[in-house]
């Protein structure tokens, strides 16, 4: 890579924010309000006066567009309004990047990364083949679920998602015992997040076998719930973040990658991927990092076998030893090997579409989780697997630029 042109270590994350989270249609307040008491939770966390954020950015055709939310806090100039184009949680770390090429380029001093989500007004799922409020129907979309699939009946995502899942398990020959690990861990780990919907709860394998089916391979615990919530991030340059409040987190590397037809749908020439193929190598390169060298996950968790995809396709083990790997000893923090979604991710914690996963890095960088990992140094944050584009972005300490 290029050491010019490389984000590594040019921008950091100084402040961090979340509304409360909600189970589905149960906030009192409304998305757009969600949304800026995040903004302004990261600008708290950073100390840094609300109305000097010169930079908003968000993914997945997020509602709260830039503007409204600067008009709303009284921010003086804003510099850059961007959204990650991609549809869904495909964005969800892509978003990162864009403000971390903003403030290391000049563009802007404080870009805030957010995203806010709530089941009514802005309903996603659950209305047949046309999707909610906020789900397009386009065939070219993620999320397309109108025309000709509906004809076919591909009512809803999991169904759709499910073709893919199950030609991992019989084509690609991944056991399947690694789904349940992944939803387990989720769960494990929001049992002990009293910020987490799911706080309070595990989650059995015996549990998880005896759930009904969604849409074989997918058992309920498959596939994430729908939840109200919002959670920022605040971005600046180098420079700034080592005068700032907290020890900064670093970004050392962000990449996007939509391969070959990717929007293609049911047509995608590579059918069985989570969308990393192409971006990881790039990834890795620009961090000038090894998977052996990432101390904790966050990987989007839409449905399980998405977060499997993931995990074999940005190296840290293969379709041959995943059931080795990915057990539920060896995803769960703190003794596992490869800690993964330690808050409990968008299964157990909230779907905040892994906008809330990224405060969980930066809490782990810190040494401020609650599931904490023994000196996490590094972190790597998926964000779509299965969507047309995927992103993914790597976080550090400073002790390790």
């Amino acid at each position: 890579m290029n050491g010019n042109r490389s984000l590594r270590g040019r921008a950091a994350i100084v402040g961090i924010g979340e509304s409360t989270f909600y189970k589905r249609g149960t906030s009192p307040d409304s998305e757009f309000a969600l949304c800026l008491k995040a903004v302004i939770a990261a600008a708290d966390d950073a100390q840094i006066d609300v109305r000097d954020i010169d930079g908003l950015v968000s993914f997945g055709n997020d509602k709260n567009e830039p503007p409204k939310i600067a008009a709303a806090l009284g921010i003086k100039d804003l510099k850059v309004s961007a959204m990650q184009a991609t549809i869904s949680g495909g964005g969800s770390s892509g978003h990162i990047g864009l403000a971390a090429a903003a403030v290391a380029t000049g563009m802007a001093d404080n870009v805030i990364a957010y995203r806010a989500i709530t089941q009514p007004p802005a309903a996603r799922f659950g209305s047949g083949a046309y999707g909610g409020g906020g789900s397009p129907s386009s065939e070219a979309s993620g999320y397309g679920l109108g025309g000709i699939s509906a004809a076919h009946g591909f009512l809803t995502p999991p169904q759709k998602y499910a073709l893919r899942a199950q030609r991992l398990l019989e084509v690609v020959g991944v056991d399947p015992s690694t789904f349940e690990a992944v939803a387990r861990t989720a769960y494990h780990h929001a049992s002990t997040n009293a910020r987490a919907v799911m706080h309070g709860r595990t989650l059995s394998s015996e549990q998880y076998q005896d759930s009904r089916w969604i849409s074989e391979p997918f058992h309920l615990y498959d596939c994430c719930a729908e939840s109200d919530g919002a959670a920022a991030v605040l971005i600046t340059h180098s420079a700034q973040a080592e005068a700032m409040r907290h020890d900064p987190v670093y970004i050392l590397a962000a990449a996007g990658g939509g391969p070959f037809r990717s929007a293609a749908q049911e047509n995608v020439p590579d059918y069985v991927t989570g969308g990393f193929k192409t971006l990881a190598p790039r990834l890795f390169d620009q961090a000038g990092l090894t998977p052996a060298d990432i101390d904790v996950l966050q990987v989007y968790d839409n449905f399980t076998a998405g977060v499997v995809m993931a995990i074999i396709e940005h190296g840290f083990c293969t379709p041959e030893t995943a059931a080795e790997v990915l057990t539920f000893e060896n995803l769960t923090a703190p003794g596992g090997a490869l800690p993964l979604n330690t808050s409990g991710g968008n299964f157990a914690e909230a779907y905040v579409q892994s906008m809330q996963m990224h405060v969980e890095a930066v809490r782990q960088l810190r040494g401020t989780a609650v599931n904490q990992v023994p000196d996490a140094k590094t972190c790597l944050c998926a964000g779509g697997p299965m969507t047309s584009v995927s992103t993914s972005v790597i976080y550090g300490r400073k002790d390790v630029l």
